[in-house]
Parts: structure tokens; C-alpha cells; sequence
């Protein structure tokens, strides 16, 4: 259980800090740093619910969820998601507001908040590295993120030191929120995706179709289905056209099947003199000659 344990300790770690660090903000006057708690408090209360939610995807399929929790583990990025999404465009309000009316800013400990900060965040990255659900990449994202706001905060810290240039300080905040707003939105695209059954962006339909095609005794292939349930864990129905015996074209078509990335695979089979009941068949976008001029052989 890897993943949960690393997601845990991060909420710890980040929890911890962001309070630590929303201090720090206010003790040293830098929007870019209490731009970073507010980010960092987001980030430990979603990974909080990301904790949750990912134990709970681990759960069976039962009979209240015939495809298992893995979905449970999308939520908890999404809600991670919304929550950041907010954050930066607090974060940029405030940023706006120190712009317009700049205030004084203590330099020498925001350059020790950003060493402390870099190296706690470094620490927690190098934690939650490798984790391969959404989830996990989520976490991991932020807090990458995390080190590289620390980066800026820090080289801010220097520029004032050496130039007084104040403004600085807002205007890196503001950099850093977008950068988080262009990625949570691409992480949100990717979630809705799954959500709304889009086939899987490393799937290609049109070469498993050829592929299970050139599958001797195969006369055709209808009617094919693919979703993910979490952009790991992939599903695929269709229909097969076929006079061979079940068992041994099943399996060859599940072989080819787990070549292209499928773990689960439900076949329907259909002889060729049978012609398939479902409508769809004719909406299909490639040419379908099947069953209708095969000469049924008696």
C-alpha cells in the first residue's frame, strides 16, 4: 500500500507547513508567500480527501459497484482540482490588490522562509514520487509545484535584497498562480474525459479493429466499446462475427486485446448468418459487409 502511506505523510507534511507558512506570510508582509500557504493548504486538505477516497478505490467490486471503486480515486482529483483552482484565483486577487497598493516587506525572512520551504517540499516530493493513479499524480504535482513557488519566492527574496524592487514579490505570485491554473485545468480536462467514457487517449480503435480482423476465422468486428475507469484500467465489449468454436477465438482476441493496453474485455460472439439485432451496427463508421453477403452455408 505504498500510495496511501506517502499520501498520508504528505497531508501531514503540507498541513503542518501550510499553518507554519501562513505565519511566515504575515510576518514577513510577501503575498508570495501566503499566496504559496493558501496553495498549500489547498493542496493538504485535497490530498486529505485524496487519502480517502484512494483507500477507498482499493475496495472490490461489489454489488452496489459492479466496476469497483477505482472511480472513487478520480473524485478525490477532481475535488483536488476545484479546490486548487480556487486557491489561485485567490491568489491572484490578493496579488492584484499588493499591486496596487504595496506595503513593506521583511527580506531576510523570506529568504529564510524559501530555503526552509524549498527543502521540506523537496523532501515531500522525493516522498510521493512514483505512485502511477491520478491521484497520486495529482499530490506529486503539487508538490513539485510547491518547490518550484519556493524557487521563486526565493530568487524574489534576492532581487529585493539587492534591487528594493517590492512589486517583485506580488508579480511572482501572480506568475506562479497561473502556472498552477494551466495545469489544474489540464489535469481537469483529463479527469472529465474518463467521466464522460471517452475512449482512452493511448487506445487506437481503428488498429485493434484491423487487428482483431486479421485474427483468422474472424469475419468481422462490430460494435466495439472502450472506456477506462481511471486512465489506468481499461475496458473494452464488442461483437465478433465468427464460425470458429468460443473458446479459442476468445482467447486469441484477448491476447491481441492486452497487447493494446486491455485488462478486461467482454466478447460477444455471433456466427455468420446471424445478423446482430442492435441498431448501432449500421451507424458504425467503417464499411460493414458483414453477414448480410455471406452465402450461409447448410
Amino acid at each position: 500500500m505504498k500510495t496511501q502511506k506517502n499520501i498520508l505523510l504528505a497531508f501531514i507534511l503540507n498541513l503542518s507547513f501550510g499553518i507554519f507558512e501562513f505565519a511566515g506570510g504575515i510576518f514577513t508582509g510577501s503575498v508570495a508567500i501566503a499566496a504559496d500557504a493558501v496553495h498549500d493548504l489547498g493542496d493538504s486538505l485535497s490530498i486529505g480527501t485524496s487519502y480517502f477516497l484512494e483507500k477507498k478505490s482499493r475496495q472490490q467490486a461489489d454489488s452496489t459497484h459492479t466496476y469497483g471503486y477505482i472511480r472513487y480515486s478520480l473524485l478525490g482529483s477532481l475535488i483536488t482540482t476545484l479546490v486548487l483552482t480556487l486557491g489561485s484565483a485567490y491568489t491572484i486577487f490578493n496579488a492584484v490588490k499588493k499591486i496596487i497598493n504595496p506595503s513593506e516587506i521583511n527580506v531576510n525572512g523570506m529568504i529564510i522562509f524559501a530555503i526552509a520551504g524549498f527543502f521540506v517540499n523537496l523532501a515531500a516530493a522525493i516522498f510521493t514520487h512514483g505512485g502511477d493513479s491520478l491521484n497520486q499524480k495529482a499530490v506529486n504535482l503539487h508538490m513539485l509545484e510547491d518547490v518550484l513557488g519556493w524557487v521563486v519566492v526565493l530568487a524574489g527574496g534576492i532581487v529585493i535584497r539587492l534591487t528594493g524592487f517590492i512589486l517583485i514579490d506580488p508579480i511572482m505570485s501572480i506568475g506562479v498562480a497561473v502556472f498552477i491554473l494551466f495545469n489544474t485545468l489540464k489535469n481537469l480536462k483529463e479527469i472529465l474525459d474518463i467521466f464522460l467514457e471517452k475512449t482512452p487517449k493511448n487506445i487506437d480503435i481503428k488498429e485493434i479493429k484491423a487487428h482483431i480482423e486479421e485474427i483468422e476465422g474472424v469475419s468481422g468486428v462490430h460494435h466495439i466499446h472502450l472506456r477506462t475507469l481511471d486512465g489506468n484500467v481499461n475496458f473494452a465489449t464488442m461483437h465478433v462475427v465468427t464460425n470458429l468454436r468460443g473458446k479459442e477465438i476468445k482467447d486469441k482476441i484477448r491476447k491481441e486485446l492486452k497487447e493494446h493496453g486491455i485488462a478486461h474485455s467482454t466478447l460477444e460472439l455471433e456466427a455468420e448468418d446471424e445478423i446482430c439485432q442492435s441498431t448501432h451496427c449500421h451507424i458504425e463508421p467503417a464499411s460493414h459487409s458483414h453477414g448480410h453477403h455471406h452465402h450461409h452455408h447448410h
